[in-house]
């Protein structure tokens, strides 16, 4: 889906609900849909700052916690950093691939996940009520670019 799709989405999602999808809360969203990896609150603000001057870190955590109650994004709990949501509207698991070369983090659905984490809790009398996992490393990308630079070296011995 795209970014104007998603926006559209995310405003009739509110209007049924009886939120407010002001314009700043807006914006946020729009600025994180926009960026293919993980924001921190100041880059938000940063970002925001370009249309709207007077926006302050307030704004920003104000508009973050919002998006975050209505599932509309993401906290990376590793890097406190934020990312937009793009099947919001389910209840969710959530799992995370970071790179940790370039940044670039992906959603992912892991089959069974999910069951074998609350069947271990349940065992323990543990109930789960929130799950984020977030599995660091390289992306393909990365790890191409690491092997074609391991190559180099190679060559010049």
């Amino acid at each position: 889906m795209n970014s104007t799709t998603l926006i559209n989405k995310a405003r009739a999602y509110c209007e049924q609900r009886g939120a407010r999808f002001t314009p700043l809360r807006e914006k946020v969203y729009e600025i994180l849909l926009g960026k293919h990896g993980p924001m921190g609150a100041y880059e938000l603000l940063d970002a925001l700052k370009e249309t709207e001057s007077s926006a302050k870190p307030a704004t920003v955590y104000r508009a973050l916690d919002f998006l975050l109650e209505f599932g509309f994004i993401h906290r990376l709990e590793s890097t406190n950093a934020f990312v937009a949501c793009h099947h919001f509207g389910c209840h969710h698991p959530v799992q995370f691939l970071i790179c940790d070369s370039c940044g670039d983090v992906a959603e992912i659905q892991s089959e069974g996940l999910q069951e074998t984490l609350d069947s271990q809790a349940k065992q323990h009398g543990f109930k789960v009520s929130k799950q984020t996992i977030e599995a660091h490393g390289l992306c393909a990308d990365c790890q191409d670019a690491e092997s074609a630079e391991l190559e180099e070296k190679n060559h010049e011995c």
